[in-house]
């Protein structure tokens, strides 16, 4: 329990605002939820969020330490009162996640507190699964990421050996991951590889694609597999044989058919007319294929996660 005593510059205001300012951590929902159970109390009395404070009240705080701290980049996730999460397996080693489009993963200049990596600890903390104050606490962490605008199953480790187990394994090409995109136009064959060398422009974060090595180029190569074409657009299947920077949207842009709603490799005017701010690209399949040993993921060995509905998909090739 902490106690706040209330000085003549705080006096007049509403205890719910000088707490919100007190402690920019706690989320206001769950200040409210304290005021109710009376976790915060007034001068050792139940305590109501509109009432004026007055110079020499004490509040008590029956109040985890950690809502006190100074907000960092680290801790912010204590500011999510209901993490929004789409899970779709958890145990007590990892988290396999359907992030939604527009989600970003990590925090970046635009935004610094409602990313996936912040609503994975704020549910795993209130779970009492996590706490960063824990000795030798290991933070979860991501396996894989996607862009923004790419929605799709995400790999979370909630331990430290998970993660480096995970980690051997996506690098060494153990884990398979299959996508749905909506191209526009159909690709010829309907179904085939691409491979061919992409080398990106930092300034600009895209990539140029190369039939030939060039240097500073890195080999990319795409299975792909066209499911159904309606009109103009295509429901297409695709597979990383490697993992380059947006190597779905730039491999089949560079064959004739980019990616519906794709503002850097696709048709700003088709886009438009369909009204897609964002690229039709879904990671709607994993597999652990773990040919060599896992260790404590071993249990894992074979089996395949699949999400329940990719939303372009459901809205241009509905089934009838």
């Amino acid at each position: 329990m902490r106690e706040l005593t209330i000085g003549k510059n705080d006096a007049g205001q509403r205890l719910d605002r000088f707490v919100s300012k007190a402690l920019p951590l706690l989320p206001p929902a769950l200040m409210q939820k304290y005021i109710r159970i009376k976790r915060i109390k007034c001068n050792g009395q139940r305590c109501q969020r509109d009432q004026r404070l007055q110079t020499g009240d004490v509040l008590q705080l029956y109040i985890n330490d950690e809502f006190f701290d100074v907000p960092r980049e680290d801790n912010l996730f204590l500011t999510l009162f209901k993490p929004q999460l789409t899970i779709l397996y958890e145990d007590e080693h990892i988290l396999l996640l359907d992030k939604r489009p527009g989600v970003v993963v990590h925090a970046d200049e635009t935004e610094k507190v409602n990313t996936l990596i912040n609503h994975i600890c704020a549910y795993l903390y209130q779970k009492r699964e996590w706490n960063p104050r824990w000795e030798n606490a290991f933070t979860p962490a991501l396996c894989n990421r996607i862009d923004r605008n790419t929605g799709g199953i995400v790999i979370a480790a909630k331990t430290a050996e998970a993660l480096r187990i995970l980690n051997d394994k996506i690098r060494n090409r153990e884990i398979t991951k299959r996508y749905l995109c909506v191209t526009v136009g159909r690709p010829n064959p309907a179904e085939g590889r691409i491979e061919c060398f992409l080398l990106k422009d930092e300034a600009k974060n895209e990539v140029k694609v190369h039939r030939r090595p060039v240097p500073g180029g890195k080999t990319a190569i795409t299975l792909y597999r066209t499911i159904e074409t309606r009109g103009e657009l295509s429901l297409v299947e695709a597979e990383l044989l490697t993992g380059r920077t947006h190597q779905i949207r730039a491999s089949l842009s560079h064959i004739g058919c980019p990616l519906l709603g794709d503002g850097k490799y696709g048709r700003g005017e088709i886009n438009r007319r369909y009204n897609e701010t964002r690229q039709a690209l879904y990671s709607c399949y994993l597999r652990f294929d773990f040919p060599t040993e896992a260790g404590i993921l071993e249990y894992l060995r074979g089996q395949a996660f699949q999400v329940e509905t990719v939303p372009f998909a459901a809205k241009y090739f509905a089934k009838n």
